[in-house]
């Protein structure tokens, strides 16, 4: 049963005091460069050529264009102070040294994610379709596929929930949690109850969060305590007023390990909205997958070189962790590949195996994402597919989150009904999960939102699976969720007041930034 009553949690003082000195710092290089500008002519001239310098410099870099054209339009609309806002807030802002860092934990564990012909081969006799699927992703996120294992897919993050209290009361031999938001309230209270008992009894107990996602959601000291029960906390890219601060870029994977016999993914955060126990948008619509299997072990080595990239002076080793190969009939179960990307490589894994689940698509894909900001290549590919015949449909939620990103997501709607794209609306409430799932063979679950931070900024993961029951559930599950949608008529859809359409093609300018 939902609950209205929310705990009230202070915001920490240096989040404050971040957020303070973040806005000081832009306005004081705006202030400072007008000043000069209006004050020094020869200064005036600089600052042009400098403007156009970077703009010749974004061109040419690599990357989305949709995104570089957003920041073109700024600086040369601004140039007085465009150019020096890039350089502090633009682009993919990675500290050479974190970059360098995160690059030697992911080569020491590289060894432990060979990938087995076998499986490879197996995959191809299954058809063109998948093994090409699957190559992409390997050679794109350095990931391997897997053939035979299970799998479970929860609809809800009640039913996920469950099954993780369940699996983490099992466990003999360690934890690994790891999260964007880790909330305090009943939902981790529950999993924290275990997680007590488990240290004490010598499970090694890891804990991996997001400061951004979770530090205005936790008790004063919360890290520290946990640390005193006995469990290993890390907490990515803390919030601190320094020039050390890479804002762009979030840990928004969500995974726990479990023996490295089971693992869980999806939607799902630490947080009581997603069980339904407080509600904040409606019914909130989550899901989870659980993995059991060999594929198990790429989840260990994500979470391990994640650990040794927060925590390089208490550097996990992954043969410590990999002891415990759990071996299921290769005729059963289909085909799993657990895979990751980050803004530390030039790699687009999230992205391309969406791209390539479309494009592939010869009867239909079911799409479900809380987010819907596209950029060129997707918008095409969504509408190529449907002009070709293809059955495409996306679920976005009815009520929203954020209120500036919602519109953002509207504003794709005339394009993709003229392809024949069918949308629908969550209409209970706000849908979180990131599905996809074509031709009732593939299909991925994981954290990826199809946005330019998922796919650019953030730290995300999921899994994709061939041949699999669970690719039967997620269709299943689709249909069920558009059953208590609203498909949104084209025609109606063209006749939305003005207002709304201009929201729209305001915020849409900022689509990049969102």
């Amino acid at each position: 049963m939902a609950q209205n009553v929310k705990r009230r949690l202070k915001v920490p003082k240096r989040i404050l005091i971040t957020a303070v000195s973040l806005l000081a710092e832009a306005a004081l290089v705006v202030l400072l460069t007008v000043y000069i500008t209006k004050n020094v002519y020869w200064a005036y001239i600089f600052f042009e050529l400098l403007s156009i310098f970077c703009t010749i410099y974004i061109v040419n870099k690599k990357g989305d264009l949709s995104y570089k054209l957003a920041w073109i339009i700024f600086i040369l609309t601004v140039p007085f102070a465009g150019w020096l806002l890039y350089l502090i807030f633009g682009g993919n802002r990675v500290f050479p040294y974190l970059k360098k860092r995160f690059l030697k934990a992911e080569q020491e564990n590289k060894k432990f994610l060979l990938q087995d012909e076998s499986a490879m081969r197996a995959i191809e006799k299954n058809g063109r379709q998948g093994a090409k699927q699957a190559k992409y992703l390997y050679n794109e996120s350095g990931c391997p596929l897997y053939f035979g294992g299970d799998s479970e897919f929860y609809p809800s993050g009640e039913s996920v929930f469950a099954a993780v209290l369940d699996e983490l009361s099992r466990a003999e031999n360690y934890i690994f949690i790891e999260f964007f938001i880790l909330a305090e309230g009943y939902m981790w209270d529950e999993i924290h109850k275990i997680l007590k008992k488990k240290a004490e009894s010598g499970v090694d107990v890891r804990i991996v969060f997001d400061d951004f996602g979770s530090a205005n959601r936790q008790y004063v000291n919360f890290a520290e305590n946990l640390r005193e029960e006995g469990m290993g906390v890390s907490v990515f890219n803390p919030i601190k007023p320094d020039s050390n601060l890479f804002l762009n870029n979030r840990l928004h994977r969500k995974m726990i390990v479990v023996d490295g016999k089971t693992a869980f993914t999806g939607g799902f955060n630490i947080a009581d909205e997603y069980i339904n126990r407080v509600e904040r948008f409606g019914h909130w619509l989550d899901c989870g997958i659980k993995l059991e299997g060999e594929a198990v072990s790429s989840f260990v080595v994500m979470f391990i070189t994640m650990w040794n990239f927060v925590c390089p002076k208490a550097k996990l080793k992954a043969e410590d962790y990999l002891y415990e190969r759990v071996l299921l009939k290769k005729d059963s179960g289909g085909f799993y590949q657990p895979y990751c990307d980050g803004p530390f490589d030039d790699r687009d894994a999230g992205k391309g195996i969406y791209l390539q689940m479309i494009n592939s698509a010869r009867s239909y894909v079911y799409i479900a994402t809380p987010y819907l900001i596209l950029d060129s290549t997707m918008s095409e590919a969504l509408c190529r597919a449907a002009k070709s015949g293809v059955d495409v449909r996306i679920i976005t939620p009815k009520k929203w989150d954020k209120w500036y990103v919602h519109p953002v997501t509207q504003y794709y709607y005339s394009e993709l009904f003229e392809a024949g794209v069918r949308i629908y609306e969550y209409t209970p409430g706000f849908i979180h999960s990131k599905l996809f799932v074509a031709d009732d063979r593939f299909a991925t679950v994981g954290t990826f939102n199809m946005d330019y931070r998922s796919f650019y900024f953030h730290f995300e993961l999921g899994v994709w699976l061939c041949e699999t029951e669970s690719v039967g559930d997620i269709k299943s599950h689709m249909l069920d969720t558009m059953n208590v949608s609203e498909e949104i008529n084209s025609r109606e859809w063209a006749k939305r007041p003005f207002r709304m359409k201009a929201k729209q093609y305001i915020l849409h300018l900022f689509a990049p930034f969102m």
